[in-house]
């Protein structure tokens, strides 16, 4: 059975920091091009930051650099997403993503989604 666990999420002051996890299981994790996504109250779903595979490649939206780190551990099946300096306008529910990036592992394309983690950031 494939799944996604978020978790980690909270109640943090502004300028403070927090730890996402998201810890897969049901699939080849290694083959999958794992996102952040967020979804705030009233506003669609937004990438936050995508990670390759193999991790050596990211992308960041731009409100998020400097800030955010994303890293995995294959070993582990777990992509972890570090929040630090946290804003008002971070707060969002926070929800990662696999997608296949490798044909000879896994149907690619194939996607799934986490359940998600709120995080909310206020004084």
């Amino acid at each position: 059975q494939v799944q996604l666990v978020e978790s980690g999420g909270g109640l943090v002051q502004p300028g403070g920091s927090l730890r996402l996890s998201c810890a897969a299981s049901g699939f080849t994790f290694s083959s999958y091009f794992m996102s952040w996504y967020r979804q705030a109250p009233g506003k669609e779903r937004e990438l936050v930051v995508s990670i390759s595979s193999a991790g050596s490649n990211t992308n960041y939206t731009e409100s998020v650099k400097g800030r955010f780190t994303i890293s995995r551990d294959n070993a582990k099946n777990t992509v972890y997403l570090q929040l630090n300096i946290l804003k008002p306008e971070d707060t969002a529910v926070y929800y990662c993503k696999a997608v296949c990036s490798d044909a000879r592992r896994c149907l690619l394309g194939s996607t799934y989604w986490g359940q998600g983690t709120q995080v909310t950031v206020s004084s």
